[in-house]
Formats: C-alpha cells, sequence, structure tokens
C-alpha cells in the first residue's frame, strides 16, 4: 500500500520521529513522509510512533497504489524522491 504519514509533534520529539520514518519511508516536506508499505510495516510504525508520542498528532493516509494519488506541487520542493540508482 501507499501511504502518507503527517505529523506534529512537540519540537523535543521531531529529531527521533523523522529518524525512525526515514528507515522506511521518504522524507518529502518537513513533518511529511510517504513511501511504499507492506501491511505488517504499517502496522509496525504505527505501533513504534505511538510509543514516541505524547501529546502529538499523527495522521495516515493510506492508498492501494502511488497511481491512485495525485500530487502537485507549488513552489520549491523540498526533497526529490525520484529514482535513485
Amino acid at each position: 500500500m501507499y501511504v502518507i504519514i503527517v505529523y506534529d509533534v512537540n519540537v523535543e520529539r521531531v529529531a527521533k520521529v523523522s529518524q525512525y520514518l526515514r528507515r522506511s519511508m521518504d522524507w518529502v516536506q518537513n513533518s511529511v513522509f510517504e513511501g511504499e508499505l507492506t501491511d505488517s510495516q504499517y502496522k509496525q510504525i504505527q505501533h513504534n510512533l505511538k510509543e514516541l508520542m505524547h501529546e502529538d498528532s499523527v495522521r495516515f493516509y493510506t492508498f492501494r497504489t502511488k497511481e491512485q494519488v495525485r500530487i502537485e506541487t507549488l513552489g520549491i520542493e523540498k526533497a526529490n524522491i525520484g529514482c535513485i540508482i
């Protein structure tokens, strides 16, 4: 499945959450990650983020495939998630 994760966490936890998500997803904007995940990866990420959170908020947008998502960017891309060889 294709997942977009958007989070709003306390400044004390931003680095931990970001570093954790970079292990399995692409960073695309401040506090926004996206990528293809298996069901088990998705559940594991939800579990681990729940452990890192306190009075924070995380939103998950799930799609069957990336092709079902229409993404448009105005301005400068924060991160290039193109194909890396």
